[in-house]
């Protein structure tokens, strides 16, 4: 498909209310007309937001309404043709980009307004102080568009392997066993790692935590940085408490042209992909890397014409370092790149607004871009336990081909489902060893829940996968903190009165 009507961000606005305030509390949907009149602003032409067509709105965890995107339309003055309200995901913003896009292309959409807004600061804190806010009221959402499954099969769930703060250690602790690291070599390798995101969210105005943090603080255990997850402290996990709102106005350049646009506010989309991991962490192949990751940026670079080499900017989902160096190690990239791997600051520091964090970093990276118009930035989004993944390659200079077409994302999914997954065992009996492994720790700092992934040995299924939790031995679950247990052998029992299995060295 060739196309003159290349797909074009031409204005972004992003929001952040650090105020404890209740009395002047903002609610998501002010904040969400607040960004998206921001961005009609930096696009530089007067009433662009009552002309948009396609209205869309990121999921809304914290305060959903009944219709937002009715509500919102209403606000801002427009009557959108097309209203979209997402399922959740971090990988949203990035799909919903990517479709716009060759809506665009295609001719079906020539304005569109992409936003989000999350309010659990703001929220829980009401809440904790019996406040009730003046806000509109909330109420279950119209249709979802998008993957509504949820994340976590019936066994995960019944060895509570059911948060992304326990299901991510999991690949943290696999990703240091696959590197041949020792504990103490990969904590420092995370400090060194989060302290270079730390650093950027320090310069980000936009940012729940602009302060600076060295990787010693970023990683030793303390009353203020408590173990969460081994091995992850606090200051490594992505904070969603808090009161964030962006926005994003795409176009096609022919448009843009005719409206009056100035082509100093156009970001080009270069390129674009999207791809799924096995939807259960249970089935995947490895927990070490992902393939869709893989095929996502892949296609996105492929499409772009570019070699990873050639982009000097990253902003890599950062909702754990897990995700970074899953990422990380798909891209080829090393932990002493150069490069910046977040433009934001990452969901720790910059903040984790739900599912819209995706949507600041492709706002931050234009304006990025239009301060270097030569250079390439490659985004990526994530969704439920490294489940979901999209990427997008942007540039301020215009793609060296008028060629624009989109690849069918089931393209690329087809070959990840039929990567053949280990088998499993739903009730397992018999030697075992840990495939990976992670300890919850409650606020007492006491450890309070050993979860293990494991492979059967020698018996009825050798190599089979299992999911189980540790006795409730709080010796044995420290130790787990303070020794390498990956590869460790054992035993595997089922329970039969809380139907879980139970690993024990």
């Amino acid at each position: 498909m060739f196309a003159a009507n290349l797909p074009v961000i031409v204005g972004v606005g992003q929001y952040v209310n650090r105020s404890r305030d209740l009395e002047a509390a903002v609610e998501p949907l002010e904040m969400m007309a607040t960004v998206a009149r921001a961005a009609g602003d930096d696009a530089g032409v007067q009433g662009l937001l009552a002309r948009m067509d396609s209205l869309q709105v990121v999921n809304i965890i914290a305060w959903p309404y009944p219709d937002t995107t009715g509500l919102l339309a209403e606000r801002l003055g427009a009557s959108p043709a097309e209203r979209v309200y997402t399922a959740v995901g971090g990988d949203t913003p990035q799909r919903l980009i990517n479709k716009t896009a060759e809506a665009i292309v295609r001719g079906e959409t020539r304005l569109a307004l992409i936003c989000g807004a999350e309010v659990l600061a703001l929220t829980r804190l009401a809440r904790k102080q019996g406040f009730t806010l003046p806000w509109r009221e909330r109420g279950i959402p119209q249709e979802l568009v998008g993957d509504s499954r949820t994340g976590v099969s019936e066994v995960e769930s019944r060895h509570g392997a059911v948060m992304p703060t326990r299901v991510y250690p999991l690949f943290e602790n696999a990703i240091r066993a696959h590197l041949g690291l020792s504990l103490e070599d990969h904590r420092r390798r995370l400090g060194a790692l989060y302290e270079r995101f730390s650093a950027v969210a320090a310069q980000n105005p936009y940012a729940w935590f602009p302060q600076p943090l060295t990787a010693d603080e970023i990683t030793t255990v303390s009353p203020t940085n408590r173990m969460v997850c081994f091995p992850y402290p606090k200051r490594m996990n992505a904070i969603m408490e808090v009161n964030q709102a962006a926005a994003v106005i795409l176009t096609g350049s022919q448009t843009a042209s005719e409206i009056g646009i100035p082509e100093e506010r156009w970001v080009y989309l270069w390129g674009c992909g999207e791809a799924n991991d096995k939807w259960f962490v249970s089935d995947r192949v490895n927990l070490h890397s992902s393939p869709a990751i893989g095929a996502a940026t892949s296609r996105a670079l492929g499409m772009a014409g570019l070699a990873v080499d050639e982009i000097e900017l990253f902003d890599l989902y950062s909702c754990f370092p897990s995700a970074v160096q899953l990422a990380m190690g798909e891209l080829g990239l090393s932990m002493d790149d150069p490069r910046p791997l977040t433009l934001t600051g990452g969901l720790a520091y910059a903040g984790g607004p739900g599912n819209n964090y995706v949507t600041h970093a492709v706002a931050a990276a234009v304006e990025r871009l239009r301060e270097s118009p030569g250079a390439k930035a490659l985004i990526t989004g994530l969704g439920w336990f490294a489940t979901k993944h999209s990427a997008g390659v942007y540039s301020a200079s215009r793609p060296p081909s008028e060629r624009w077409q989109r690849t069918d994302p089931e393209v690329d999914q087809a070959p990840i489902e039929a990567m053949e997954s280990p088998s499993t065992v739903e009730r397992a009996e018999g030697p075992a060893i840990i495939e990976s492994y992670t300890v919850q720790f409650n606020r007492e700092a006491e450890p309070e829940m050993g979860i293990v992934i494991g492979r059967l040995g020698n018996g009825e299924k050798p190599g089979a996968r299992f999911i189980a939790n540790t006795p409730p031995d709080a010796d044995l679950m420290r130790a787990m903190t303070r020794e390498e247990f990956v590869g460790a052998s054992g035993r595997v029992s089922h329970d039969a009165e809380s139907d879980r299995n139970l690993f024990a060295p």
